[in-house]
């Protein structure tokens, strides 16, 4: 998709972050926008801010933890623009107590993988079918991370290697049905957004929000050097730009990673091939 004035592009967790940021570049590139968040006011100024490129746009707040919102948002953006040529998948959480796997609250594992798996999932089956049959042509771009190329066992690391996997065969299966669709991976090291503080919007269902407070020892410190590795990380304008080339160049993985990232899961792709047994390490420094 090398032209991509005219079209119409899609964003989910547009209100700030890397989300923001893309729709600020769609809008530069002549697009007409859909932001899509669950947070209704910074989803509001963040519509305005993106209309200032003179460009429609079009704000619905969404939970894409809801079937029934995702589908609004797909009828809203196609009641206004009547064709959808790109689709983000980006909100995503970052959730957990820092405990191990066999102690971890099921809440957590049930509220990140609602948003960060089933969130992207429910965007596809919402969207695709009216873009294939469109007959024009479209691209997908579903938001990974680092961490689903690595291995953790938390709620985040394992709901973003689903949507690493979920991402690949979702292009294969655009190639092998002849389909005018092509989508990518976005699989960002650290990017200075405000993940680190998603349970802000953590649902009740999902337990009363945890406050840094009331972390153990342990994750408070974890907490805090996650915090300064995001706040030196990539800004959000970057990774939307090589997002965009990558759409228009038909790339299928993105990864704005540090070296050191991107070097430790070179380290586990070559262990694996080797059969070596995981390190007990993993890309924090």
């Amino acid at each position: 998709m090398q032209d991509l004035a005219g079209k119409v592009a899609v964003v989910t967790g547009a209100a700030s972050g890397i989300g923001l940021a893309l729709a600020h570049r769609f809008a530069e590139k002549g697009c007409s926008v859909v932001l899509a968040d669950i947070e209704a006011e910074p989803l509001a100024l963040a519509e305005a801010a993106v209309r200032e490129h003179g460009v429609p746009t079009l704000a619905v707040r969404t939970n894409v933890l809801s079937d029934a919102d995702v589908r609004a948002l797909a009828d809203a953006a196609y009641a206004r623009f009547g064709r959808v040529h790109i689709l983000c998948n980006n909100a995503g959480v970052a959730g957990g107590s820092g405990l191990p796997i066999w102690e971890a609250p099921m809440a957590d594992f049930d509220w990140v993988w609602g948003v960060n798996f089933l969130g992207v999932l429910r965007g596809i089956r919402a969207f695709v079918p009216r873009m294939i049959a469109s007959g024009e042509e479209g691209h997908i771009v579903n938001t990974a991370s680092a961490a689903g190329l690595l291995t953790g066992a938390d709620p985040y690391s394992i709901s973003k290697h689903a949507v690493v996997c979920l991402t690949e065969g979702l292009y294969k299966q655009f190639r092998m049905l002849n389909l005018r669709l092509s989508a990518s991976v976005l699989c960002p090291g650290w990017v200075d957004t405000q993940i680190n503080e998603a349970e802000r919007n953590r649902p009740a269902e999902f337990g009363p929000a945890r406050s840094p407070e009331a972390l153990t020892p342990e994750a408070q410190q974890r907490r805090a050097m996650l915090q300064g590795f995001l706040r030196s990380g990539f800004p959000p304008a970057e990774v939307a730009r090589m997002v965009v080339d990558a759409i228009e160049a038909d790339q299928f993985y993105i990864f704005p990673m540090q070296d050191y990232i991107r070097e430790s899961v070179n380290q586990r792709m070559q262990g694996i091939i080797e059969g070596r047994n995981p390190a007990a390490t993993g890309p924090l420094r």
